[in-house]
């Protein structure tokens, strides 16, 4: 596999991922205009995107391929719920 290949690759497996972090804070923001987040945009996406990646990778490792509805429904779980933790949303 050359280097094109290998970031065409990356770049597939972490496409939900990437999505996921640019939709959340961008959704909060403006669905939930009252919510005062810990971090800037920026930064929330770029903690969903490394969240993301680990549990994507993580799946890749577990079940040894890509694309399980397990490792996504996980990937929907733990993105959410590091949201949630970015708005602080418990108190």
């Amino acid at each position: 596999m050359g280097p094109t290949d290998f970031l065409l690759h990356a770049m597939g497996l972490l496409a939900p991922a990437l999505f996921l972090a640019v939709l959340l804070p961008t959704g909060t923001k403006v669905l939930l205009r009252r919510a005062t987040p810990a971090f800037p945009w920026w930064v929330q996406c770029v903690l969903l995107l490394a969240v993301g990646a680990a549990v994507l990778g993580g799946g890749l490792w577990w079940f040894g391929r890509d694309g399980k509805m397990a490792t996504y429904f996980t990937l929907v779980m733990a993105t959410a719920t590091a949201q949630w933790l970015s708005l602080r949303a418990w108190r």
